[in-house]
């Protein structure tokens, strides 16, 4: 692994996948994109870009594809796991056998595992225990944006700081700032449970309850992301970022949001399962409902507004019901 990254295995060509392979390439890194469909690799090769998801922007020269999952496991030292979180685990286990020891490993998944409540830097180290330079990639960012270089900051966290330079360095350009954390529990986090807060404003907002609920929501919510960081480690000052605070007010604000279009959906009336195959991408927040609950209950942590999601999607709890009970909650202090 060298402290200056010349190429760059990129595994997952959605939305979210296809957009950092692109920052990426434009920024003169060698980009090798991996996804499980062939068919889906065969397209992009064919037309130089990914018309089901970023349909208009052109790939560079720098960025190839392949669905070879060996070939593009041995092409970089350094790996960037961009895949949705219930498969995450299943991707480390079929990469297990093809890194070095010496190799990177990061993701840009925003979410924690479904059975188990873990965060992914917890799965990592079970799956890839020879795996000794890791890290994660989040922030405010929507997949469309970073793709068309409009301007975007994030933040990578890792747990040595010459990884976290050398990824924020490859990333950094005029349009893109890259800020460095060793907090990689605390970057994780905020962007798993914001996706479910999204939910929540989008429910608000689809209801009909306006800027005042839509704001209450946000601000306790980052009340209960604060609490839970408190209690797993997480160092404050990361949940008040920009993978903490910025993330969670841009997906409770924007529809381009899949979690805040989720959130309306259900307000509106939906089920949950219309309005997911409506959007027709996986929306983080759904899952993260039920494998945040699991990690709050391990912690002893309250996150009313969370729990209410969860009742919401999994135990059809309506959503204007949903919102009097937390209403009607006890009064106490704010802090």
């Amino acid at each position: 692994m060298s402290e200056r990254i010349q190429s760059i295995a990129v595994y997952g060509a959605g939305s979210w996948g296809t957009a950092l392979a692109l920052q990426l390439a434009r920024n003169g890194l060698d980009v090798l994109l991996w996804d499980i469909s062939p068919e889906h690799v065969e397209n992009l090769n064919r037309q130089r870009e990914n018309s089901h998801y970023l349909p208009g922007i052109s790939f560079p020269d720098k960025l190839q594809c392949s669905h070879d999952l060996t070939a593009v496991a041995a092409f970089a030292d350094y790996h960037l796991v961009v895949v949705p979180s219930h498969v995450f685990r299943e991707m480390l286990q079929k990469l297990a056998p093809l890194l070095n020891a010496d190799d990177a490993v990061l993701w840009a998944t925003k979410g924690l595992e479904l059975e188990t409540g873990k965060l992914l830097h917890q799965v990592l180290e079970e799956e890839l225990p020879q795996c000794h330079a890791y890290g994660v990639v989040s922030g405010p960012t929507f997949a469309a944006e970073v793709a068309r270089g409009l301007p975007t900051a994030m933040t990578v966290a890792a747990n040595q700081p010459v990884l976290a330079q050398a990824v924020a360095t490859a990333f950094s350009a005029a349009n893109y700032r890259a800020y460095i954390s060793n907090d990689v529990l605390g970057v994780e986090l905020g962007g798993a449970v914001k996706n479910v807060l999204a939910i929540a404003a989008g429910i608000s907002d689809g209801l009909g309850f306006g800027a005042n609920a839509r704001v209450a929501i946000v601000t306790r919510g980052l009340a209960e992301i604060m609490r839970l960081g408190a209690k797993l480690g997480a160092q404050p000052e990361t949940l008040m970022g920009l993978a903490g605070v910025g993330d969670l007010v841009l997906t409770c604000t924007d529809n381009q949001s899949r979690n805040r279009r989720l959130g309306l959906a259900l307000g509106q009336g939906k089920s949950r399962d219309a309005a997911i195959a409506e959007i027709g991408q996986a929306v983080e927040g759904a899952k993260s409902a039920l494998s945040i609950g699991k990690l709050a209950e391990r912690a002893g942590v309250e996150m009313p507004i969370c729990q209410q999601v969860y009742r919401i999607l999994y135990e059809h709890l309506p959503p204007k019901q949903a919102v009097h009970e937390l209403l009607s909650r006890d009064l106490k202090a704010e802090f």
